[in-house]
């Protein structure tokens, strides 16, 4: 079964074996806290672990992008990918979401990511296909989905 949550300082050592080699547990700790902060750069943002069965299977972040609209940003660890643990947890970020009042999920996905594409689309995700480039040069495809789609309705 896949849950979320919110990460502990308990969380680091897992952190730095699976994602996160260059840090100290230390650093870890006070990165960990910055995420709990629900802060980037004075706007939302929500560092959750992706749990499966009890252990750590990745991570998924929420940033909000405007008052309609949010991102969300999966990371499954490669060991627990192709189970469907990425789409579990990108239906519980956006119900969590929608509890938050966001109406609208706005996504990036890279062009060559055929597993995110393929993902998004099973999810119900529309999209253009035209290839944009983001801040770091990368062409992206932008995703988009109502959380409730009834009130594009009224």
């Amino acid at each position: 079964m896949v849950t979320l949550r919110h990460f502990t300082e308990g969380d680091a050592g897992a952190l730095r074996e699976e994602l996160y080699s260059g840090m100290t547990e230390d650093e870890l700790c006070r990165l960990i806290a910055d995420w709990n902060g629900l802060d980037y750069r004075g706007r939302y943002f929500e560092m959750l672990a992706i749990m499966e069965n009890g252990e750590l299977a990745g991570t998924v972040s929420l940033y909000h992008h405007s008052e309609s609209a949010v991102s969300l940003g999966p990371e499954v660890l490669p060991r627990y990918r192709r189970r469907g643990i990425g789409k579990a947890a990108m239906l519980l970020a956006m119900e969590k979401a929608r509890e938050r009042g966001y109406r609208l999920v706005l996504q990036q996905v890279r062009s060559g990511n055929e597993a995110s594409i393929a993902l998004h689309k099973s999810l119900g995700f529309e999209t253009d296909g035209y290839g944009y480039r983001n801040k770091k040069g990368d062409e992206v495809f932008l995703f988009l989905k109502l959380l409730d789609p009834e009130q594009a309705k009224k």
